[in-house]
């Protein structure tokens, strides 16, 4: 009888902060207590006692689909919930609530630089010599808060993440034994291309003696992850083990790592493993901050390794060694960054440490991206309002472009390359929901990422801000803060074999009625021939006459007939009494004299020094014709 269905079983203890670990893994927060200098205006806020009252989950629409408690995700916390797949949703067809990844909305990723929001042909691609790739691992007040169920909940200001164009793995992090990612994670990422890691966690030592008994038991153990994996729609796992294991066992951990390894690669479409560094070739829980000849083995079993974030320039040197000695790529070694700022300057400091990465050609791991978000109590918000507040809202958001933005420099962007793009820029959550800029009658807020559309390929800092109130679609639009320059939105990788575009988006202008003139309004799209040559022409789709050229430059005016209606986004109506809330759609159709290629996707925005006009882009859409159409 195999002893993991044999033996009694020890559940382990479901842990909601980090572990204590051992003194070799040394934690100094860095200027811990000081006021970052991230704040760049967010002003300081004091709250009443926080509200906790229990927030709402939405009600569902269909009961005999949705199953309720069936639909929220759950840690497996013991081998025999595992192995006999005692989870509640297992009668569920996943199919219909989870979006398949899909790997083709995104191409490879480019190097921007230093011209991440400028429109300009300022890319370096990625090679095999000189790619650096990112694993984010979302850890935040031990997660499977709001956002473990489908429905999730009406506290619209939670934590959203949105940068996904830079991220390579996402993994949804807890300390419950066996990590379930949660739907609206899974289809946030898969959206935008991003595979989604589980997390296996052993910091309680029977729990692992029960997988490592035998190799059966730890064929039965891959089998049971794997299942998983099939069953809820994502990618694979991260594996963490943070007790000390009997060094009898370390054969058996060599197997279960390369075994797992090798079952999800085969059976898990676009299937990746990742060793955490912990536990060393004789069964030390030590971490060693580097690759090593003491971690070494797990690596090659591995797809790759995330290097525990306490190391220094002498461990990446050590690293770049061990990692030529294995003959292997960088790019499989990911070097931690906790942005908390344990062991290394995190924060609004985190440049420092990611640029140190990035010069010495490894990965990133970032660890805990939500301290965006879970630090704002340090400065007087209240994070507890059920049903969302709109300061903690705007502050978080403008933080965490921030902060995203400072660090973007070091790293690659997937640019969008699937025709026909919509995107309303719902970040998947709203103080109401929108349809063409007309409010849903049931007037609730929401929070739940599987509503998340397409986002922005770069940060919005200082060009552009989420506005929840003038929302054209979804939970909210953009609006305009930078009225100096053009500025990036997409990064893009449209191929047009027939050489015909169409352009569509819908904006806004709100302006005093004593003012007479309001801003303009103008979506740019840099194009260039699919082949063979280094010219360029930047699109100007805007309020023009007629059309006018100019060295590289070509001003497109709205077409002044409506589009045949298998043409038209069935979102971007071209009838005004279709819309509310002062919106208007436009529509822009180019013929270039052969296949072209578009590469970035941006806004112009221009008003008076001293207007008060603003500007809001609620949707765009990106499409392609044939010469017949």
């Amino acid at each position: 009888t195999n002893t993991l269905e044999s033996k009694d079983i020890k559940e382990a203890k479901d842990k909601t902060t980090p572990a204590k670990k051992q003194s070799s893994k040394t934690e100094v927060s860095v200027e811990e207590g000081k006021r970052e200098e991230d704040e760049e205006g967010i002003p300081l806020r004091k709250k009443d006692k926080p509200d906790d009252r229990k927030p709402k989950h939405q009600k569902c629409e269909d009961a005999t689909t949705c199953g309720c408690l069936k639909l929220e995700a759950e840690a497996i916390k013991t081998n025999r919930q595992l192995l006999e797949f005692q989870v509640r949703s297992k009668d569920i067809n996943w199919c219909q609530f989870i979006q398949p990844l899909d790997a083709s909305v995104r191409s490879e990723a480019v190097y921007l630089d230093d011209e991440v929001d400028t429109i300009s042909g300022q890319r370096r691609p990625v090679t095999e010599e000189n790619r650096r790739e990112l694993l984010v691992c979302h850890d935040m007040m031990g997660n499977y808060l709001e956002d473990r169920h489908f429905h999730s909940s009406e506290k619209y200001d939670d934590y959203r993440f949105v940068h996904w164009a830079a991220v390579d793995y996402f993994c949804y992090f807890s300390h419950g034994y066996v990590t379930i990612p949660p739907c609206g994670w899974l289809n946030a990422a898969h959206r935008h291309g991003v595979p989604t890691l589980g997390t296996f966690i052993v910091e309680a030592p029977g729990l692992l003696d029960e997988v490592l008994a035998t190799q059966a038991s730890v064929d039965l153990t891959v089998k049971a992850l794997t299942r998983l994996c099939l069953h809820f729609g994502f990618e694979g796992w991260l594996v963490n083990v943070e007790v000390k294991v009997p060094q009898k066992n370390m054969p058996n951990l060599y197997y279960f790592v390369r075994e797992l390894t090798s079952a999800t690669e085969k059976e898990v479409p676009h299937g990746r493993v990742f060793w955490y560094d912990s536990v060393t070739e004789n069964g030390e829980l030590r971490w060693q901050n580097e690759l090593n000849d003491r971690n070494v083995e797990f690596f090659r079993r591995s797809h790759a390794t995330l290097i525990n974030y306490a190391w220094d320039d002498s461990h990446l040197e050590r690293s770049a060694q061990q990692a030529g000695q294995e003959q292997s790529p960088r790019h499989r070694v990911f070097m931690g960054l906790d942005v908390f700022g344990r062991s290394r300057k995190g924060g609004f400091q985190s440049l420092e440490t990611m640029a140190k990465i990035a010069e010495h050609g490894f990965s990133a791991g970032i660890f805990a991206p939500g301290w965006a978000f879970e630090t704002l109590n340090r400065f007087g918000y209240n994070l507890g309002n059920c049903q969302g507040d709109e300061e903690v809202n705007s502050a978080f958001l403008a933080r965490n472009e921030a902060w995203w933005s400072r660090i973007w420099p070091t790293l690659g962007t997937h640019p969008n390359s699937k025709l026909p793009f919509f995107t309303d820029f719902c970040v998947g959550s709203g103080r109401a929901s929108y349809e063409r800029g007309f409010p849903l009658p049931d007037g609730r807020s929401f929070f739940n990422l599987s509503r998340q559309s397409l986002q922005p390929s770069v940060p919005l800092d200082k060009n552009a801000v989420h506005n929840f109130k003038a929302v054209y679609s979804g939970g909210c639009s953009l609006s305009v803060i930078n009225y100096k320059s053009a500025f990036r939105l997409f990064a893009t990788d449209f191929e047009l074999t027939e050489g015909v575009l169409l352009v569509g988006y819908a904006y806004k202008i709100d302006k005093e009625e004593k003012e007479e003139q309001e801003a303009t309004f103008d979506v740019l799209l840099r194009v260039t021939p699919l082949q063979g040559s280094n010219q360029e022409v930047i699109l100007f789709c805007g309020n023009y006459k007629e059309p006018k050229m100019s060295p590289n430059r070509c001003y497109i005016p709205p077409l002044d007939e409506p589009l045949p209606p298998t043409k038209a986004h069935v979102e971007l109506p071209q009838d005004a009494k279709s819309l509310g809330g002062g919106w208007q759609v436009r529509y822009h159709l180019v013929k270039f004299n052969g296949p072209v290629r578009v590469q970035d996707v941006g806004v112009q925005s221009k008003r008076l020094a001293d207007s008060k006009s603003e500007a809001h882009l609620g949707a765009i859409y990106v499409s392609g014709f044939s010469l017949e159409d």
